[in-house]
């Protein structure tokens, strides 16, 4: 007969389907109750013992695949955490290179635990149940031989027992029945030896794994506690070493320098221009005109009194027309702020003062514009003469110790970076 496949003949394809029609009639017929069943109740709680282990043995190793996934999470949650700390960890604080050897052992130190769990635990389990496919499949296999030795009997019997006995299709079936009985027997007795086996090793594998799981676990949290404490010594120490102020703070870079010089440029410019468009012209009657004792902003003022032999004599609103005096006064701002104008009519303090900050740090001007401060030192704040010369993060003031002594604006005043001061009026 020609081959169907490799290894396969029709006439094998016919006998397993003659089997398996076979097994069917032998289990309707168990069902129905006209054929007795053979019991083995010894190995049927070996069965079950065996499908009670696959599943708990199943559902721990996808409960470790979760633990194992957890600690994958907690690595990287950890390794920003620590990378994030190393970003704001400025490298002039004390403890710099510390902290980035912390953060490097503790990415290490995750690293060996989540591999050494892999290796002790999930590749142990893996192997644990790499075992039971193999004898489910056996188990299987026998109940299989079962119902075919079970058949062979039931074949036999009927022969035996009929009215017209064929001894050659008894001594068949007969041969038949050793067949199926051997083949039953040697597969039975190999997984009556090694489901109990099994059955007993699960309580060796379960301590066996949950005490490595445990160790490691303990060595990583005695490691890390170990780092932790590093980190925390070298946190407290720089919490010192910041109160004790022994590291500089830094003042926000400035954009627009030499803020006096290129003041008095453009005043001098001002000047200069005004005084070109600027063409007094004397009396008819030759008189001097008296000076006016306050200036106006942005008016010229005309000569409100002459000097004439019969003294000081009004003019008449025809010989001496004034203009409308206009004084325009705006807000000071710092920073964008709006601030009240109350106190920069105080007579001992500086025109425009705002309020009071004093250095909690020492700052070296870096310009001629800016003010030298030590720690301790009082400044009045003062607005900028032009809000838009005003750098995000500096202020404008007068040193109180400067404006005390020599009450000069303009020598005195100068710009200072606020978070080197503390607000105190």
């Amino acid at each position: 007969m020609a081959e169907m496949g490799k290894g396969v003949t029709a006439g094998k394809i016919a006998s397993n389907v003659q089997k398996k029609l076979t097994r069917a009639q032998e289990k309707v017929l168990q069902k129905l109750g006209k054929a007795d069943e053979t019991k083995d109740e010894q190995f049927e709680q070996c069965v079950q013992n065996f499908n009670k282990q696959l599943f708990e043995g199943s559902k721990l190793q996808k409960d470790l695949r979760t633990y194992l996934a957890s600690v994958k999470a907690m690595h990287e949650a950890s390794k920003k955490l620590t990378e994030c700390l190393q970003e704001v960890y400025e490298p002039e604080w004390p403890g710099s290179s510390e902290t980035n050897k912390i953060a490097e052992n503790n990415d290490l130190l995750w690293t060996d635990f989540h591999q050494k769990l892999v290796d002790q635990a999930l590749l142990t389990m893996d192997t644990y149940l790499g075992q039971f496919p193999d004898i489910k499949s056996r188990i299987a296999k026998r109940g299989r031989k079962l119902v075919d030795y079970d058949s062979a009997r039931h074949h036999y019997e009927s022969l035996q027992t009929a009215k017209k006995k064929d001894e050659a299709k008894i001594a068949k079936a007969e041969e038949e029945l050793v067949k199926a009985q051997k083949v039953f027997e040697e597969m039975n007795i190999d997984l009556q030896e090694e489901l109990p086996s099994l059955w007993n090793s699960r309580v060796g594998f379960y301590v066996n794994t949950f005490q490595s799981i445990a160790g490691l676990e303990e060595n990583f949290h005695k490691e890390m506690s170990k780092l932790n404490q590093n980190l925390n010594d070298v946190l407290v120490n720089l919490e010192k070493e910041h109160g004790s102020s022994t590291y500089p703070v830094k003042a926000q870079p400035r954009k627009k320098t030499k803020l006096f010089s290129r003041l008095r440029k453009k005043m001098s410019s001002d000047s200069t221009s005004a005084k070109a468009n600027k063409t007094p012209s004397s009396p008819p009657d030759g008189t001097p005109v008296t000076s006016p004792e306050t200036k106006t902003v942005n008016h010229e003022p005309e000569p409100s009194t002459l000097e004439t032999p019969g003294g000081g004599i009004p003019k008449s609103p025809s010989q001496s027309s004034l203009p409308a005096v206009v004084v325009e006064t705006f807000p000071a701002t710092v920073n964008g702020t709006v601030e009240g104008g109350a106190p920069s009519e105080r007579a001992d303090m500086p025109p425009g003062f705002l309020f009071k900050v004093q250095a909690m740090h020492d700052y070296a001007a870096t310009d001629n514009d800016e003010l030298q401060l030590k720690t301790g030192d009082v400044v009045l704040v003062i607005p900028f003469d032009n809000p838009e010369e005003q750098d995000e993060g500096w202020l404008m003031g007068v040193k109180e110790s400067d404006w005390l002594q020599h009450k000069e604006f303009d020598q005195c005043r100068g710009v200072f970076p606020e978070n080197f001061t503390e607000r105190v009026q």
